[in-house]
C-alpha cells in the first residue's frame, strides 16, 4: 500500500496490512503468575528533545513548520496551517462516520458505535454527579478535587506539551473513592451481617442466591473463624503500610527429577543415545509433550528448544553411544522422542486408571504435605496464600506469537528465592544443604517469597490468594478509581477534543493517544528492549507499519499487544484524528519510527492525574468496561425469561465488552468435538420428545387426531441412521453405567471390611442393556413405541413433554452462546475490568443465582461486592 494511503485502495476487514491473512485469535483468559516492570522509552531521551532548539524548527508552531515544508498544492483540508483554522468543534459523533449498514462494517467499529450513544449519556451524568455532589470535601483533597475548581480547565504548557502546574502533579493522596464512607455505608445503610464462615460461600441474602450448595469444595481444614469485613472497616490514615506481623512457611519446591528407566531411550538418527541426567530432563520436556502439536509443530518453538539442549548436552559432557563413542547431535529432525512420549504416556494412563480409593488416598497426602504452605499469618489473620508453589523446569510457552517460546525454563533454586516476613516471625528454613538468597522484613511489599526466572527477566512473587482481604481491597480501590472518573470524563474528553487541533505537535500527539485509548480500549504501551522481549506495542508505542490510514476517515491497526496476542482492527475515526494520523506518519518517517515521537506512557499519565488523582491510562479501560456493561445492562428488557435466557442477555452484554476491550483468546482444539456434542445432546432430547409422543398415543390412539399428525412428526433432523446410533450410544451408555455402578459398590463393601459382589451379579446387571437393545429393535421395525412407567397417562407425558422443550430451548441458548464465545474471552473482562457489583446486582434484579456468573473461586474472591451490595438492585456503577 502506499505510505500517503490518500488513493490506496480498501483493504477488506480480516486482511491483515502487515502479517498476512488474519489467523485464529490467541487465548489471554490466563495470566502470568508474575509481573514484569517495561523498560522506559530510552530512544526518546535520545532522539527528541523537548526544550527549544534554533537549529531545530521542532518547537516551532506547527503551522510555521508546515508553510515550510509542504507546497499549498500539496495541503489538503487536513493539512491548513492550524493557526488560520477555526477554533476546534466537538467531533461527530461515531455513528455518524460509520457506514450505514451495520453488515458492511468491522464488529469493532459496530461495538464502536454503540459506545458512542453510551458516551452522550456518560457527560450528562458526570454533569450531574458535580451539580448534584453535596459531599464535604476532605481538607487534604481540597486544593486537589474540589467540586468548585474546574478541573479540566486549560493550562498553559511547555513546549514539551506538560502541564507546568505543580499542583495538580505528582498529587501523593490517592483517594479510592469519592467518599471516605465504606461502599456498604454509600449504597445502603444496613445492619452488621452475621460473621460468616470462612472457605464457605457467602451467606444468601434475599435477591442473591446461590443456586447449590457447593460444600464439598471447601477444604476441610479451613478454620471457624469470623470472617474479617475489611469493606464496612474504617480506612487507614497510611494506606503505604500493608501489614504490622507476618509470618508464613515460605516456598514448595518441585519435586527432584527421576531419570528415564533403562530401557528409555532419546534416539538419534535411530540409535539410543546416553545422556547425563540433566540434558535426559531438557530431553523430557519435549518428549513429554508431543501431543501438543501446536507448539512442538511451531518452527519457533522447535528452534528455540534445540538451541538450548544442544548447550546443555555440551556442557554435561555430550551424547554418547551404547559403545561410549561421542554423538555429536546437529540436527533436529534425527531425534526421535517417541519412546519418551510413551513412556510418559504409560505414566499418566495408569495414574487415570487409579481406583476412587486410591486417588483420594494420595490427594489427602498431597493436601496433608501441603498445608503448611497454603496458609499465613497476616496482621495475625489467617490468610490463604496463592502460589505457594515454585514452578517446576520445562519449557516456555508464552502466550500469542512469542519469540521465545520454547526457551527451557531452569530449575529454581533456594538461592534464587527471596523470603519477605515480619521482624519478629521465625524465618521459614530453606530445604537441607541450602539457603536463602535473601530474607527481608518489608511491610510495604505484599509478596511473600521473590525470584527471577531465566527466560524473559521476569520477577516471580508469592502474592495471598485472589480471595485474600488484600486483594480485595485492591480490586475495590480499582473499582472505585474507575466510578470516580465519572465525574470528570465529561472534562477530559472535551480538552483533549480540543487539543487534536492544537498548534504544539506535543499536545495535539497526546490528544490523538487520549481518543484512542478512550474510544477504541487501546492500552497505553511502553517501548521494550526487542531484542530480548517480544515486539509488543501499545498506543503510546505504535510504530510506522502498525498503523494504516484509509480515505476518509478509516484507520486499520495491526500489531502484537499484551501478551504478543494480535491486535487487528478497522476504526472509523473522527476525521480530525484521522488527519492527525496522517500528519504523524509524513516523511521522513518510516518503518520503526514511532508514530507518537513526542509522547511517552509516563507523559500521558502525569497529564492524566492533572484531571484526578491517580488517574492513569489503565483507569480507562476499567471505566469504559464498567460503564459501558452498566449502560448495556440498564438497557435490557427481561419479561418473562427463563433463567437461560437471562444468563444469554448477560453474556451478551460481556460479549460486547469483550470485545471492545479485545480480549480474544485461540478457538480451542475441542471446541468443534464440544459443539457437535452438544448438538447430539440437543437431538438426543429431540428424539427422547418423540419417544414420549409415541408412549401419548400408545397410552390414547384417540390423541393422534385430537393434536394432528404434525404434532406427532419425527424431527426433520433426526434421520434413520442417527438415530441407530443414537440407540447404540443409549445402550453402551446404560452399559457403563451398571458397569461403573457395580465396580462402586464392590470398592464400598472392600472399604467396609465385606466381601464383594460375584461378576454373576454383574451379568445379571447388564440383563437391562439387552431389554434395552431389543426394545429398539422392535421400535425400529414396527414405528411404535410402548408406554413407560408406572401409571402412564396422557397428563404424564404432556408434562414430560413440556420439560423436554424447556431444556431443548436451554441447550439451544447454551449453544448459540458457546459458538459466540469461542474468540472472545468472556473471563477477562469479567473478571478484571467489570466490576463485579454489576452482575450482583443483575443477579438480585433479575432473580439469576450468583453461581451462575461466578465460580466458588470467584464468589470468594468478589466476596466483598456480593456482601456489600446484597439485595441493593438500585446500586449502579
Amino acid at each position: 500500500m502506499d505510505k500517503s494511503t490518500s488513493r490506496a485502495r480498501p483493504i477488506p476487514p480480516g486482511v491483515s496490512i502487515r502479517n498476512g491473512p488474519v489467523g485464529d485469535a490467541m487465548d489471554i483468559d490466563s495470566t502470568p503468575n508474575g509481573t514484569s516492570k517495561r523498560k522506559s522509552r530510552n530512544s526518546i531521551a535520545q532522539s527528541v528533545n523537548y526544550r527549544d532548539q534554533s537549529d531545530s524548527d521542532d518547537a516551532a508552531p506547527m503551522a510555521k513548520r508546515q508553510k515550510a515544508r509542504h507546497n499549498k498544492e500539496e495541503l489538503d483540508s487536513d493539512d491548513e496551517p492550524i493557526a488560520m483554522k477555526k477554533n476546534g468543534r466537538l467531533p461527530p459523533s461515531i455513528k455518524d462516520t460509520g457506514d450505514s449498514s451495520d453488515d458492511d462494517q468491522p464488529l469493532g467499529t459496530r461495538i464502536a458505535q454503540k459506545k458512542a450513544s453510551i458516551e452522550k449519556s456518560a457527560a450528562k451524568e458526570a454533569k450531574s454527579i458535580r451539580a448534584n455532589s453535596k459531599k464535604p470535601t476532605p481538607k487534604k483533597a481540597i486544593k486537589e478535587d474540589s467540586d468548585d475548581e474546574p478541573l479540566a480547565k486549560p493550562k498553559k504548557r511547555q513546549s514539551n506539551g506538560v502541564s507546568s502546574a505543580k499542583k495538580t502533579n505528582g498529587i501523593k493522596k490517592d483517594p479510592d473513592s469519592d467518599s471516605d464512607a465504606p461502599i456498604a455505608k454509600k449504597a445502603k445503610k444496613t445492619a452488621p451481617a452475621k460473621p460468616t464462615v470462612k472457605g464457605k460461600a457467602p451467606a444468601a441474602k434475599k435477591g442473591v442466591k446461590v443456586e447449590k450448595d457447593e460444600s464439598k469444595e471447601n477444604s476441610e481444614e479451613d478454620e471457624k473463624e469470623e470472617e474479617y469485613r475489611w469493606w464496612d472497616a474504617p480506612k487507614k490514615e497510611d494506606d503505604t503500610v500493608k501489614w504490622n506481623t507476618l509470618e508464613h512457611n515460605g516456598v514448595l519446591f518441585p519435586p527432584a527429577y527421576e531419570p528415564l528407566p533403562k530401557n528409555v531411550k532419546l534416539h538419534y538418527n535411530g540409535a539410543p543415545v546416553e545422556l547425563h541426567v540433566e540434558a535426559e530432563e531438557v530431553a523430557t520436556f519435549f518428549g513429554s509433550m508431543l501431543h501438543s502439536t501446536q507448539n512442538v509443530e511451531n518452527p519457533v518453538f522447535v528452534k528455540n528448544f534445540f538451541n538450548d539442549f544442544k548447550d546443555v548436552v555440551k556442557k554435561t559432557g555430550g551424547a554418547k553411544d551404547q559403545n561410549g563413542n561421542k554423538v555429536e547431535i546437529k540436527d533436529f529432525s534425527k531425534l526421535d522422542f517417541t519412546h519418551i512420549f510413551e513412556h510418559y504416556k504409560a505414566l499418566s494412563d495408569a495414574k487415570k486408571a487409579r481406583s476412587s480409593a486410591e486417588k483420594k488416598a494420595e490427594k489427602a497426602e498431597k493436601d496433608k504435605f501441603e498445608a503448611p504452605f497454603t496458609f499465613c499469618k497476616w496482621d495475625g489473620r489467617k490468610e490463604k496464600v496463592g502460589n505457594f508453589r515454585v514452578e517446576p523446569p520445562g519449557l516456555f510457552r508464552g502466550r500469542g506469537e512469542h519469540p521465545k517460546t520454547g526457551t527451557v525454563k531452569k530449575r529454581v533454586m533456594p538461592e534464587q528465592v527471596t523470603i519477605n516476613i515480619g521482624k519478629e516471625a521465625k524465618v521459614p528454613a530453606p530445604p537441607p544443604g541450602h539457603k536463602w538468597k535473601a530474607v527481608q522484613h518489608d511491610n510495604k511489599a505484599t509478596w511473600l517469597a521473590m525470584w527471577q526466572e531465566n527466560v524473559n527477566g521476569n520477577y516471580k512473587y508469592v502474592m495471598l490468594a485472589a480471595n485474600s482481604t488484600v486483594k480485595g481491597q485492591a480490586d475495590f480501590k480499582k473499582f472505585e478509581k474507575a466510578r470516580e472518573l465519572k465525574r470528570h470524563i465529561d472534562r477530559i474528553r472535551e480538552d483533549y477534543t480540543k487539543e487534536l487541533k492544537s498548534e504544539v505537535m506535543a499536545d495535539r500527539q497526546r490528544a490523538t493517544a487520549m481518543y484512542l485509548i478512550d474510544k477504541f480500549a487501546l492500552r497505553a504501551g511502553n517501548e521494550k528492549d526487542t531484542d530480548n522481549e517480544a515486539e509488543t506495542v501499545g498506543c503510546c508505542s505504535l510504530k510506522f507499519e502498525h498503523v494504516t490510514l484509509r480515505e476518509p476517515n478509516t484507520v486499520i491497526f495491526d500489531f502484537l499487544g499484551k501478551d504478543s496476542i494480535r491486535f487487528y482492527n478497522e476504526f472509523s475515526v473522527d476525521r480530525q484524528v484521522f488527519k492527525n494520523l496522517k500528519m504523524f506518519k509524513k516523511p521522513p518517517k518510516e518503518d520503526g519510527d514511532d508514530i507518537f515521537d513526542r509522547l511517552n506512557t509516563t507523559q500521558l499519565n502525569k497529564h492524566l492525574s492533572s484531571y484526578m488523582p491517580g488517574l492513569t491510562a489503565k483507569v480507562f479501560r476499567t471505566y469504559n468496561a464498567s460503564y459501558t456493561m452498566s449502560k448495556l445492562l440498564q438497557e435490557l428488557k427481561v419479561t418473562n425469561a427463563t433463567v437461560a435466557e437471562k444468563i444469554k442477555l448477560y453474556n451478551d452484554c460481556n460479549r460486547k465488552v469483550a470485545i471492545l476491550c479485545n480480549h480474544k483468546r485461540t478457538v480451542g482444539a475441542g471446541h468443534e468435538a464440544q459443539m457437535e456434542k452438544l448438538t447430539d445432546r440437543i437431538k438426543g432430547l429431540k428424539y427422547q420428545k418423540w419417544r414420549t409422543k409415541m408412549m401419548m398415543i400408545d397410552v390414547d390412539p384417540t390423541q393422534k387426531k385430537k393434536k394432528g399428525a404434525k404434532f406427532f412428526e419425527l424431527d426433520p433432523e433426526l434421520d434413520e441412521e442417527w438415530i441407530k446410533g443414537h440407540q447404540a450410544f443409549l445402550v453402551e451408555e446404560l452399559k457403563t453405567k451398571i458397569t461403573k455402578k457395580f465396580e462402586k459398590d464392590n470398592e464400598k463393601l472392600e472399604a467396609e471390611g465385606q466381601s464383594p459382589h460375584p461378576a454373576k451379579e454383574l451379568q445379571e446387571r447388564l440383563h437391562a442393556v439387552k431389554e434395552l437393545e431389543a426394545k429398539f429393535k422392535k421400535e425400529n421395525k414396527t414405528k411404535k413405541v410402548e408406554a413407560e412407567g408406572k401409571g402412564p397417562t396422557v397428563e404424564k407425558f404432556a408434562a414430560a413433554i413440556d420439560k423436554l422443550d424447556e431444556r431443548v430451548r436451554t441447550l439451544e441458548l447454551q449453544s448459540a452462546d458457546r459458538e459466540g464465545n469461542k474468540e472472545v474471552a468472556l473471563g477477562t473482562s469479567k473478571i478484571n475490568y467489570i466490576d463485579p457489583r454489576l452482575t450482583v446486582v443483575f443477579s438480585a434484579k433479575f432473580d439469576v443465582p450468583i453461581d451462575k456468573f461466578f465460580s466458588k473461586t470467584l464468589r470468594d474472591k468478589f466476596n466483598w461486592a456480593i456482601q456489600s451490595v446484597g439485595d441493593d438492585s438500585t446500586w449502579e456503577f
